[in-house]
């Protein structure tokens, strides 16, 4: 019974995602796509523990939860930083 209510869950965290990624490829400012790709890194590091708690393994997926929130985490930074740095990148949608 728990696994199915685990298994809806994480289809349900999917079809987030999916509307995350129409954000991370169409948003209308640079920051809305990173941040678009980062709610799609948070979602798959929860999709993650998902998965290790229907296998009944959560230990071995926790450390790849956590490896893979911290690239995640350093990804978003460094984009950042790099389209805030730049002179030519509209942050403001033109209309």
């Amino acid at each position: 019974m728990m696994d199915h209510v685990v298994l809806g869950v994480a289809i349900a965290l999917v079809l987030l995602m999916v509307l995350c990624l129409v954000r991370a490829v169409g948003g209308p400012t640079v920051l809305d796509r990173i941040l678009g790709g980062n709610v799609i890194g948070t979602k798959t590091t929860v999709l993650l523990l998902m998965i290790g708690v229907l296998y009944d393994n959560v230990g071995m997926f926790v450390d790849i939860a956590i490896a893979y929130a911290l690239l995640n985490f350093i990804a978003t930074l460094g984009a950042t930083k790099y389209f805030l740095r730049r002179k030519n990148v509209h942050l403001e949608s033109e209309q």
